[in-house]
């Protein structure tokens, strides 16, 4: 049966494609889902001067704005009701997850199977809901005391544009969550990453546009031009190469006895993936670091001012900048990765089932053991995810490269693109699969016929 699935995973080729139904389904659900987002992208919030705001945007823009239009697929610099995007049921979610991990009561809800993970997840609607809301106030407040030079952003600054505003966004928010979780059920892959990941790609092609028309205005050389394409091309091949690293641990089950029959041992393995945080890394460190740039970009504040000084020292390129940037990426690594994978308890369940790795005793010496392969591991990855967000930093800071080619941005689109392709090759596979196991019962039943 092994030597059968992997057969099918060789020959497993896109031709499959046309007799997928289930398949196609899945995947025009996805098309006409973020067809459906985009549409969105581009809807207004009511009461915002369109002329006045994007003459505010092109001058207060780069920090956390240029990061957050980023994932919102450029819905905050049209000001849409998609603009906070789907950012506050991402920090829901990462509060849940280190709430259940330091509360005892949260963690024992969270091993109540089916009912603990519905529980969890109305948790987490409603703190999305909660952060939103004062996300969306904020916004509102913060455009009504933005000025240009042909009047204020607001046509109506008051309580009714407030309400309006956080109605609206809220409204919108909520809207993608559901949406998110209608692909996530009913298409292919994590509806939110595909979400994130469209509104990264939608904005590629003006960022590609940016990049050319610079080039022809002279401020980027043809070979400057070429090695950004290169260091792009070389940045998605290395994080192809380290997203697919993993280390795996050797894990021998003993022979045991199963009624009258002994059943003979096995041996497989724990993948230990190089990068277990993923993106939440970048991205926090990015939103901590940025987050005073902001401030002085929306409040006005004069260069003497402490908040301004330091935010000069924060700024791309800066070493004040790489160094807390590189600082709190490691940081984020390891804690994310501690919270993700728990050697104790994969320690525990290993005894359970009579397992154990080669040369190390169950229990505690497993622990141990998983912690200090998965501590190296970390580590390298963690130097990994600095490398690949400081790199395109620099480029941004010294070449005006967009921020669409960040190190974040590109670790997004690539990672969403492997995890897509690899379950659609999953659905292939199973498709021939089940085709296999048809014609198999077909001739089965053929031959008890015939005798």
């Amino acid at each position: 049966m092994a030597s059968a699935i992997e057969q099918l995973a060789k020959n497993a080729n896109w031709g499959a494609f046309s007799k997928a139904t289930e398949l196609k389904r899945r995947l025009l659900f996805v098309v006409g889902a973020l067809l459906v987002y985009r549409l969105g992208t581009y809807i207004p919030v009511p009461g915002i001067d369109p002329g006045v705001w994007k003459e505010i945007y092109s001058d207060k823009q780069g920090g956390i704005l240029d990061m957050f239009n980023m994932f919102s697929g450029g819905a905050l610099q049209r000001m849409t009701i998609f603009a906070l995007n789907i950012m506050p049921y991402i920090s829901a979610s990462i509060i849940m997850q280190l709430v259940t991990a330091m509360s005892p009561k949260m963690e024992a809800l969270k091993k109540e199977g089916e009912f603990g993970r519905m529980k969890i997840n109305q948790y987490t609607r409603f703190l999305t809901v909660l952060l939103a809301s004062v996300q969306a106030y904020g916004l509102a407040v913060g455009l009504e005391s933005l000025q240009g030079a042909q009047g204020s952003a607001v046509i109506d600054p008051g309580l009714f544009f407030r309400a309006s505003t956080v109605i609206t966004i809220v409204g919108g928010t909520i809207f993608l969550m559901w949406l998110g979780e209608q692909i996530t059920q009913r298409g292919i892959g994590n509806g939110i990453s595909l979400i994130i990941f469209a509104g990264i790609v939608a904005e590629l092609p003006r960022a590609l546009g940016t990049t050319l028309e610079l080039g022809r205005q002279g401020q980027f050389t043809f070979l400057t031009i070429l090695f950004l394409a290169a260091m792009v091309i070389a940045v998605i091949a290395l994080i192809v190469f380290f997203e697919r690293a993993q280390r795996r641990v050797t894990v021998q089950y003993p022979k045991r006895q199963q009624g009258n029959q002994m059943a003979m041992g096995s041996q497989n393995h724990i993948p230990l993936k190089l990068n277990t945080a993923g993106v939440i890394p970048p991205i926090f460190a990015s939103s901590l670091l940025l987050l005073p740039l902001t401030i002085v970009g929306f409040t006005g504040a004069e260069g003497g001012d402490f908040t301004a000084t330091i935010s000069r020292w924060l700024q791309h390129g800066q070493p004040a900048y790489m160094l807390l940037y590189g600082g709190l990426i490691i940081f984020f690594a390891f804690f994310y990765t501690a919270i993700v994978f728990n050697p104790e308890e994969n320690a525990e369940m290993l005894r359970k089932h009579g397992g154990f790795v080669p040369g190390i005793r169950p229990g505690k010496s497993t622990a141990d053991y998983l912690d200090h392969v998965l501590t190296r591991i970390t580590a390298v990855g963690a130097l990994y995810l600095v490398f690949i967000c400081l790199l395109p930093e620099f480029m941004i800071s010294q070449y005006s490269m967009p921020f669409y080619f960040g190190g974040t941005s590109l670790l997004i689109v690539v990672t969403v693109t492997m995890d897509t392709v690899a379950q659609i090759h999953s659905h292939l596979i199973a498709h021939q699969y089940e085709g296999l196991i048809k014609k198999t019962k077909l001739r089965g039943t053929g031959r008890q016929r015939r005798r």
